[in-house]
């Protein structure tokens, strides 16, 4: 069995290989949020190509002495204004380029503005250079690769691509990803199939295309014959159900007829028995049945995949409950309820409103429990944690995006 942290590596390698070969296509910026960058992005100029003030004020060589002479002009942002001289000063907008020979901004409000002799002399406080003045180059300089080909976009990358000059970038396709149910009871629809509708969303919400393609019945033959036939069409193929070691569990011998499958079983606690397989033109991924042991294991293994990235950002609350964990050498994935206080509560232990255990975590049981689901994050721990405890919580919003 490998890691969380090795499960994750070995599918964001994959993610790899298989980008090297997937078709791009050009969107415009308002459109970018969520798909993968196909090429590195350069800056072809300095950004800001020019410097310019960011208060309203009046624009000088910090490096001389008051007073200064004041220009009976101003410059504002749509200006091209000329040098000014020595011990010169002029008034200036914010956003206006500043004047050669100027290289900070003293803001009005500090400023002393006199007059004699016809002329107007500005007097402040000393600045150092630069105070209030934005450089040219200092955002970005020429030349320098700001974003690199793999990297997933979000709705703020468009702000410094819209700055760089571009309309549109070129993304890679969205990957196609059947999700199949296995499971005889569900085929003959005596139990209901919660994993695929949670399975899609989490595939849109990551950016790519879900189609939900029904179920197969355990029988060796026709789980592999519909997988294959699904990795014909489709980039992805997600199947739930089948993963473990017992007499109807099929879809890891499938996947092993089918391709190369590069594990199967990662120690966490729920979500054990995934596996992934490349089959050369396609991806698979056979995800356990129980529905929050499937989100678990998903979003902490299969999630690089299609995101490109393993980190998780926490958030840190005391624990509130403790427990213990039975078997040692996993990590446990641990969901809790987030209050005001900064508090976190187990969902699952006896004082929670879902009532599972009490001093031993059980995620076999809770695995199954579709109350769990109203956690607000989960913590991943390898041993049993004190009450009072300060802990890293994962929010679900941070891997289901």
């Amino acid at each position: 069995m490998l890691s969380i942290p090795e499960a994750a590596r070995r599918v964001h390698a994959l993610r790899r290989s298989t980008l090297a070969t997937r078709p791009t296509e050009t969107v415009p910026l308002a459109e970018c949020g969520g798909r993968t960058l196909a090429t590195d992005v350069v800056a072809d100029a300095d950004q800001p190509p020019h410097s310019h003030a960011t208060m309203d004020g009046f624009a000088f060589d910090a490096t001389e002495e008051y007073p200064l002479r004041l220009r009976d002009s101003a410059v504002f942002p749509e200006d091209e204004p000329s040098d000014i001289g020595e011990r010169e000063a002029v008034r200036i907008a914010t956003g206006a380029p500043l004047p050669a020979g100027a290289n900070a901004v003293l803001k009005r409000e500090e400023a002393t503005v006199t007059e004699e002799g016809g002329e107007e002399y500005l007097d402040g406080p000393t600045l150092s250079p630069w105070t209030y003045v934005y450089r040219r180059g200092s955002n970005v300089s020429a030349g320098e690769t700001l974003f690199t080909a793999g990297e997933r976009l979000s709705a703020k990358d468009t702000i410094l691509l819209r700055d760089l000059g571009h309309e549109s970038v070129e993304v890679h396709e969205r990957l196609s990803v059947a999700l199949l149910a296995t499971g005889t009871e569900i085929h003959e629809g005596r139990h209901t199939d919660l994993d695929s509708p949670m399975l899609a969303a989490l595939v849109r919400a990551w950016g790519h295309e879900a189609t939900y393609e029904g179920s197969v019945p355990d029988d060796y033959e026709t789980v592999r014959d519909r997988v294959s036939e699904l990795a014909d069409g489709y980039d992805v193929v997600v199947t739930t159900g089948g993963t473990s070691v017992g007499k109807k569990d099929y879809a890891i011998r499938a996947l092993a007829e089918l391709g190369d499958v590069l594990f199967h079983r990662v120690r966490i606690r729920p979500g054990k028995p995934i596996a992934v397989a490349d089959f050369g033109d396609a991806v698979a991924f056979a995800i356990p049945g129980k529905p929050v042991g499937a989100h678990a294991v998903t979003t902490l293994v299969a999630r690089p995949f299609f995101v490109g990235e393993t980190r998780r950002p926490t958030v840190t609350a005391t624990l509130s409950r403790g427990f213990d964990i039975g078997v040692e050498g996993f990590d446990y994935v641990v969901p809790v309820t987030l209050s005001g206080d900064d508090e976190a509560l187990p969902l699952g232990h006896v004082d929670s409103p879902l009532t599972v255990y009490d001093e031993t975590f059980d995620p076999s049981v809770l695995s199954s429990s579709t109350r769990a689901t109203r956690a607000d994050g989960f913590v991943v721990t390898d041993s049993g944690i004190e009450a009072g405890t300060s802990v890293e919580v994962v929010p679900y919003d941070v891997v289901e995006r």
